[in-house]
């Protein structure tokens, strides 16, 4: 199936996919702060530039768009018709790089956490995620 867009449509469209404030990410700092979790945004100075930054906790969260990092759910499993080895590399990348900030992290004694864009469609069901994974870990 051939593109609907022309290339300046496209261009014009995928630049216009922000890596910031998406509105996944809205949806946990709202619910984060409901549940009187303080944070600071997109840590700059760790790896992989973190959405929220607990840093009292040393807890670093990702919000990952589910196409964009290749999760196992139905969105992320979708892959373009067209130019599909381009965005299968593209997502191996993605995912790659992900791997390699959550590794340096923890090697810095930093908790990364994952929350996946189709947790954060239903808000009780992202209040609860929240409060679960962001729990400080049981002592050693």
């Amino acid at each position: 199936m051939a593109d609907t867009l022309t290339p300046l449509q496209r261009s014009a469209a995928m630049r216009a996919v922000k890596s910031r404030n998406t509105s996944p990410e809205l949806r946990v700092r709202r619910a984060a702060h409901a549940l009187g979790l303080r944070y600071r945004l997109h840590g700059k100075d760790l790896p992989g530039k973190p959405d929220l930054v607990f840093a009292a906790r040393r807890l670093a969260v990702f919000v990952h768009g589910c196409f964009w990092h290749g999760h196992t759910c139905v969105r992320g499993a979708r892959m373009p018709a067209t130019n599909a080895a381009y965005w299968s590399a593209k997502i191996a990348r993605n995912v790659a790089r992900d791997a390699a900030a959550t590794l340096a992290l923890s090697g810095a004694g930093w908790r990364p956490v994952i929350i996946w864009e189709c947790e954060t469609r239903e808000p009780a069901a992202l209040a609860r995620i929240i409060a679960t994974r962001l729990a400080d870990p049981p002592p050693n």
